[in-house]
């Protein structure tokens, strides 16, 4: 069965590169990764980077490949993975993310998010972003927890057409927005679902709304304590273990 690895912001598909590699080793070669458009992909004419776009782009990738996958997804990626199995669940054998939480009734986006989504503020933050060098962005990265050889291959892909696709995606899921699309989680439960918490995670919501939104989703739980946001760098061997054990569990 085909795995459909898809990832989120600031980030390319070099993030998978240490789990994939693990999660290969443990019999899951068959393996697939789909950058969202602005994400480490070019974006498509007349592309405005909107949540509902995303989904429908990740539909049309996964209506292409015309069999069932297991659709794995991180940050952004695992909301788009979210919004493809509360809609199109004939696409997926299963599915898995590490932000069910943000789909709680009462998640509050974290500071960052809340930045670019207020105009001026947002473009602001964006610019400072474009002039940081690399080598200080792959600091920041690697003090927030991401694998220091992996944040060298992210970093340099940050562009201004990034940028946009930032801003753009996080203003359209501005609150109320998720709450509504969280509303429809229970369809999620059509297919086995997999919601990974890192507790060291803080941008995804707390440890209890993402409890309530797996348990409406109808996904079983694993904890990855003491691991944050990138817990697919930071513990490939522990990550990979928990993916490898859900799929053989199908």
């Amino acid at each position: 069965m085909t795995v459909v690895l898809v990832h989120g912001n600031p980030e390319t598909d070099a993030l998978w590169d240490p789990l994939s590699e693990r999660l290969s080793a443990l019999g899951h070669a068959d393996q697939v990764r789909l950058s969202p458009p602005g994400f480490g992909a070019p974006v498509p004419p007349g592309w405005t980077a909107t949540v509902g776009e995303y989904r429908d782009w990740l539909v049309a990738e996964l209506e292409a490949i015309g069999r069932p996958v297991d659709l794995v997804g991180h940050d952004w990626g695992g909301g788009h993975v979210l919004n493809v199995a509360m809609t199109r669940p004939d696409l997926l054998r299963s599915w898995c993310s590490d932000v069910v939480g943000i789909f709680d009734p009462d998640y509050v986006w974290h500071d960052l998010a809340q930045d670019w989504q207020t105009p001026g503020v947002g473009e602001a933050a964006i610019e400072e972003r474009l002039d940081t060098p690399v080598e200080k962005v792959v600091a920041n990265l690697a003090e927030r927890g991401m694998a220091v050889e992996v944040a060298e291959r992210i970093a340099p892909a940050f562009d201004a057409t990034m940028g946009e696709c930032i801003l753009a995606l996080y203003r359209s899921a501005a609150q109320p927005v998720l709450a509504e699309l969280g509303a429809g989680l229970e369809a999620a439960a059509a297919r086995p679902g997999l919601s990974v918490v890192a507790t060291e995670d803080h941008f995804v919501g707390t440890v209890e709304q993402r409890h309530r939104a797996a348990v409406r989703a109808g996904a079983r739980e694993e904890v990855l304590d003491g691991l944050g946001h990138w817990w697919m760098t930071q513990d490939p061997d522990r990550g990979a273990a928990v993916l490898a054990r859900f799929l053989d569990s199908l």
